[in-house]
């Protein structure tokens, strides 16, 4: 009876010092990054989004000085194969680190599939080099905009 008991006190107490101590990056690699936009930030619906003839919606999740965004693209134009663009909807994944100077966001990492594997070159759709710039405004706690 011991032993499970002190195991789950283990795993309880791990789980509050992850909690508690939030982002703990590995010097050597990676830095801090920025405490507002530490977890996940999903982009509104586009006002009239239906009647555009093409539109993504970007989902992001950051960590210390890490990100993951999920890419879901619509269009009603076949600019490809349907085996990729599956009538009109596909998702892209990219990894990778970010930095902020003043307004600028600066994304740079890498294509990856939605389990954070690397990317292969060929295929459909984008690989290799993810980079995107965006000026950034925190509205309030819950609300920043990405432009």
């Amino acid at each position: 009876m011991r032993k499970p008991f002190s195991f789950y006190l283990s795993a309880f107490t791990f789980i509050i010092m992850a909690f508690i101590i939030g982002c703990t990056p590995n010097a050597n690699l990676q830095g801090k990054g920025q405490v507002y936009l530490q977890g996940e930030w999903q982009q509104d619906p586009i006002p009239k989004e239906k009647q555009l003839l093409q539109y993504s919606i970007y989902h992001f999740k950051f960590s210390c000085d890490s990100f993951f965004v999920q890419i879901n693209s619509f269009s009603k134009v076949n600019n490809g194969p349907d085996t990729c663009m599956r009538s009109g909807h596909w998702t892209e994944y990219a990894r990778g680190s970010y930095q902020q100077r003043n307004d600028t966001l600066h994304l740079r990492g890498q294509f990856s599939n939605a389990d954070l594997s690397l990317k292969q070159e060929g295929g459909c759709f984008r690989s290799g080099i993810y980079e995107e710039l965006f000026k950034i405004t925190k509205k309030t706690d819950s609300l920043v905009q990405f432009s």
